[in-house]
């Protein structure tokens, strides 16, 4: 079992930046797949970064490849994505999600435990 808390959401200018975190709870945290996703309203959630826990491989969704970052510190049990250059249709209510079974995580069908989400805001 493990609980995920997202923050570093907020209000932000199109061209900014904002780093999100995701803490995760339980001493096995670390041998979990972890993965950011995030939904607009009217709109499918979006596959947004994983970062593979083994090989340290990173993964991004092809809206945000260039301008996004992710990292994983698991003597903290915190995974960051770093948000650069953002734009309007960045915004959107951003998750983390976490898999038991795979080192990391780009599709949402496999998660097995999900965060409450942080807003993430962009005006234009």
């Amino acid at each position: 079992q493990v609980q995920l808390v997202e923050s570093g959401g907020g209000l932000v200018q199109a061209g900014g930046s904002l780093r999100l975190s995701c803490v995760g709870s339980g001493r096995f945290f670390s041998e979990f797949g972890v993965g950011w996703f995030r939904q607009a309203p009217g709109k499918e959630r979006e596959f947004v970064a994983t970062i593979d826990r083994t090989t340290g491989r990173i993964y991004f969704g092809d809206s945000v490849k260039g301008r996004f970052t992710i990292s994983r510190d698991n003597t903290k049990n915190v995974v960051y994505l770093q948000m650069n250059s953002l734009k309007s249709e960045d915004t959107a209510a951003y998750y983390c999600a976490a898999s038991k079974w795979g080192t990391f995580l780009s599709n949402a069908d496999e998660a097995d435990f999900w965060g409450q989400g942080t807003q993430v805001t962009v005006s234009s």
